[in-house]
């Protein structure tokens, strides 16, 4: 430990300062929008779309076979570039009956 510069000190402070702003970015823009929705009368939750999307399956409908666990990043990255068949098996997402959303629950009370 005696040989760390502090080149490698700043650069793992900054590493360190860059992994936690990824990891709470969704919880802050959730809260920007969130608080924007409220000032222009709309539900918090929805923005008066009436629907959430689902957390499993992103609102698409359909989950990869082999869950969360099954990523495979061969695959991902030759589906990215273009190439429309996937190798892997696309399933009904079961939480939200390949519908890709749900009613919010926000806006069904009233």
């Amino acid at each position: 430990m005696d040989n760390i510069t502090a080149s490698e000190v700043a650069g793992l402070g900054v590493g360190t300062l860059l992994l936690c702003a990824t990891i709470a970015a969704p919880k802050i823009d959730a809260f920007f929008s969130s608080s924007q929705r409220s000032s222009l009368g709309m539900c918090k939750k929805c923005g008066n779309l009436r629907r959430l999307a689902c957390s499993r399956c992103k609102g698409t409908g359909s989950v990869k076979e082999g869950g969360i666990f099954g990523i495979n990043l061969a695959d991902d990255l030759y589906e990215s570039f273009g190439n429309r068949e996937s190798k892997v098996k696309q399933i009904a997402c079961i939480k939200c009956q390949a519908k890709g959303y749900f009613s919010c629950p926000e806006c069904s009370k009233v």
